[in-house]
């Protein structure tokens, strides 16, 4: 089982939406996925078909331990890929959990039942560095960034890279970037172009291969309640997010073959 936290404290960098996609095509090349919505935005609940106003259980009924984590996943429209909701409630968790003890522990026992059932699960974060992004990173193994290809998205970068150092080495020491994502990446202009330069440059073997592009289709996507391979598999968002999958599973591979 893989466990991925996608995260980036800014906002509109395709987080949630890299979750929705990667996570759909890694389901339908035959993998058992897990979403976790853990954004009080809700917006991947809501890409999926999720009424957000009306959920009778959630991720926040979770944190304060009023159900079992079970007891909320949802089937989505992608065979083999489950969702676990949230909407605007969470929120509220980092208030209500200030000064409780082991509260940067919660999500990592809460799910724990569940941890087996699944090849890959994957923690779609709020935009920020709080307590639950906090969770996130210390239950999961892997971090995945998706990251704007525009100049100030490299100073956010570092920023997020120093704060995953800090929890592998207090509270986590399975804890690695394995992963950036180029998103909304325009190959008409030599900013973009350069700043996926650096990037590579920078973290070398971090850097995915695939860059996800700027696409019209994928923008609209989110009305839909599909992901891109539903809604429009021939545009090239579903492509570059096809591509992704094929890649994260290859260097699944690779690694596999080097601990032999």
């Amino acid at each position: 089982m893989r466990s991925i936290a996608l995260t980036n404290q800014k906002g509109g960098v395709a987080k949630t939406t890299t979750t929705v996609n990667l996570g759909a095509c890694l389901a339908q090349m035959g993998k058992k996925v897990l979403l976790v919505d853990l954004d009080p935005q809700g917006n991947l609940s809501s890409w999926l078909g999720l009424d957000i106003h009306n959920l009778e259980r959630s991720m926040y009924n979770v944190f304060l331990e009023e159900v079992y984590f079970e007891e909320i996943l949802t089937k989505t429209c992608v065979e083999n890929m489950t969702l676990a909701p949230s909407n605007v409630a969470l929120a509220g968790v980092e208030r209500i959990l200030a000064h409780e003890k082991g509260r940067d522990l919660i999500l990592r026992k809460r799910m724990s039942a569940v941890v087996n059932n699944y090849d890959y699960i994957m923690l779609d974060c709020p935009p920020s560095l709080g307590l639950i992004t906090i969770n996130a990173l210390t239950f999961v193994k892997e971090v995945f960034i998706p990251l704007e290809t525009k100049v100030l998205a490299l100073n956010g970068l570092v920023t997020l890279m120093n704060t995953v150092q800090v929890v592998k080495e207090r509270l986590n020491h399975s804890l690695e970037v394995t992963g950036i994502v180029a998103c909304r990446f325009d190959g008409r202009t030599n900013l973009s172009n350069e700043v996926f330069n650096q990037i590579k440059e920078r973290f070398k073997d971090k850097v995915f291969d695939t860059i996800i592009k700027e696409n019209t289709r994928l923008a609209e996507c989110p009305i839909s309640g599909k992901p891109i391979t539903l809604y429009a598999p021939d545009s090239s968002g579903a492509v570059d997010y096809t591509n992704l999958a094929k890649e994260v599973i290859e260097r699944e591979d690779r690694m596999k073959e080097t601990r032999k």
